[in-house]
């Protein structure tokens, strides 16, 4: 646990850095993925690659009771979020997520976007020491410790409700 506890901190170190370290591959067919931390305005800086990106996010509109407990809670958590630029699921999920935290008003240094391979898996072994077997994951933190997570589209297929339900709880 204290390992866990130490790779948050260097990951959020990171983040507040500003720092952007991933790579750009391409897979089997050519098309271009990314791999380790980057944010959403890489994403949105290419829209020729990811217009998946730009698209999910102008269609969603937060429910309320969502908005109300990302609000809440705004200045109290972090938030990990591993993804595919690849994964249907993730392509889904990330543009809404960010449009919750926009309209919110959480910001964005308190996420650490982590672009995975087809294998799940980043140079850093952060997805392996945070047990990621799915993309995308989305794991909230208070003062450093899991509280809880939502992985793909959640259990009942309403991510945004799962994530304001964790949020509630703690």
């Amino acid at each position: 646990m204290r390992r866990l506890i130490t790779l948050f901190f260097i990951v959020m170190l990171v983040n507040q850095s500003q720092a952007q370290t991933y790579q750009e591959i391409k897979d089997r067919t050519g098309k271009k993925l990314l791999k380790g931390f980057v944010t959403d305005s890489i994403l949105k800086a290419d829209p020729a690659e990811f217009k998946w990106f730009a698209e999910n996010e102008s269609v969603y509109k937060p429910a309320e009771a969502v908005l109300n407990s990302f609000i809440a809670q705004k200045d109290s958590v972090t938030f990990m979020v591993f993804f595919g630029t690849w994964c249907p699921d993730s392509h889904y999920v990330v543009p809404r997520f960010y449009k919750i935290l926009e309209q919110a008003g959480v910001d964005k240094k308190r996420v650490t976007l982590f672009a995975l391979d087809r294998t799940k898996k980043d140079e850093a072994h952060f997805a392996t020491n945070f047990n990621v077997q799915h993309v995308p994951t989305i794991i909230i933190l208070k003062e450093g410790k899991e509280t809880g997570r939502v992985v793909e589209y959640g259990a009942t297929g309403k991510f945004d409700e799962e994530l304001a339900k964790v949020l509630n709880e703690k």
